[in-house]
């Protein structure tokens, strides 16, 4: 897997009906691809909103549309726990990207969520709570805390996080975790556990929904 250099990011883009009233920027798992989770769009019904989901930049090593944000193969699901990863060049790729997005959509922070499944609710938190300017919320669904948060500069943004009680990928203990630093870093936090496994239930998509229309005033 190769790790560097990190090329510009591409994304599917599902745009808003009309005027966009917010931005929603969704972030894949490990092996996954956007075109997988575009799919879900349509079952949040926030159609106002528009929607960018970029490609993780590293090739997944199994699977042939599989892309990655750094390299779980070395790593593991879990804290860091040191060596090269591919993760810093990915964080600030992505970071570029969504600046470049700002600029391109008119969207400003203060009208955008940052979410992600399984590594890409890791690679939220990691890059969410660096920001110098805040978003308007993170979503971390079936994911886990790579580090322990900065200080902020501007405040933490509120912060979603939903996994599934029986999700034998990423253990129910890794949310557990993330959620007892966060409240301990006093962010505001939504936390839920649901009957599930690895995956975005009906009644998942429900929570991400809520979450998104308090944040954005919808």
């Amino acid at each position: 897997m190769t790790h560097s250099p990190v090329a510009p990011l591409e994304a599917v883009h599902v745009p808003a009906q009309g005027s966009a009233a917010g931005l929603v920027v969704i972030l894949h798992g490990w092996g996954g691809n956007p075109q997988e989770l575009a799919q879900l769009v349509p079952y949040l019904g926030l159609p106002q909103l528009d929607y960018h989901l970029p490609a993780g930049p590293l090739r997944h090593p199994q699977l042939a549309q599989g892309r990655a944000w750094y390299d779980l193969s070395r790593i593991g699901i879990g804290p860091l726990s040191g060596g090269e990863t591919g993760l810093p060049q990915t964080r600030q790729a992505l970071h570029t990207w969504l600046e470049k997005l700002e600029t391109d959509t008119g969207i400003p922070p203060a009208r955008t969520i940052l979410a992600g499944f399984s590594q890409g609710g890791a690679m939220t938190l990691n890059l969410g709570l660096q920001l110098s300017t805040p978003l308007a919320g993170l979503i971390c669904l079936s994911g886990w805390l790579l580090e322990l948060p900065p200080e902020p500069r501007a405040g933490y943004p509120p912060i979603l996080i939903a996994h599934g009680r029986q999700d034998q990928v990423v253990p129910l203990s890794f949310a557990q975790r993330a959620r007892d630093i966060l409240q301990a870093a006093k962010v505001t936090l939504r936390y839920a556990e649901f009957e599930a496994g690895h995956e975005v239930t009906p009644e998942i998509l429900t929570a991400v929904q809520a979450f998104i229309r308090a944040r954005l005033s919808l």
